[in-house]
């Protein structure tokens, strides 16, 4: 049996080479990101491995953030998406990406973005 729940990663701020002007290429700058992911629970199965883990989550976007250089939010946010949907019990994905260190007058600017499975 299964069930549909959600799990959340909140305001995971991460130092990143991102984006497209010559004063961001080189540097890194703050990059927040907030995730909700609406996944099926495994209820037959005890413990972790009968649910998504939002511990592996963090680390993969880690990793993707760790690559190098990516030139637009949007590039990040499909990278990290497909990963969280390449698991089977993901239904849907939201994930918000925004640059904390663009402009002194705004706090963020970045993209919101969303990934379904048919199921």
């Amino acid at each position: 049996m299964s069930d549909s729940y959600r799990i959340f990663v909140r305001d995971l701020v991460l130092a990143m080479e991102i984006g497209i002007h010559d004063h961001e290429i080189g540097r890194k700058q703050r990059v927040r990101l907030n995730l909700d992911v609406e996944t099926l629970r495994d209820v037959d199965t005890p413990g972790i491995d009968g649910v998504v883990s939002y511990e592996d989550l963090i680390n993969n976007i880690k990793d993707i953030a760790d690559r190098g250089h990516i030139d637009l939010v949007e590039t990040l946010g499909d990278a990290v998406l497909e990963m969280v949907v390449e698991d089977p019990r993901v239904i849907e994905a939201v994930l918000r990406i925004e640059k904390l260190d663009v402009f002194g007058d705004v706090e963020s600017v970045g993209a919101e973005m969303t990934r379904r499975r048919d199921v």
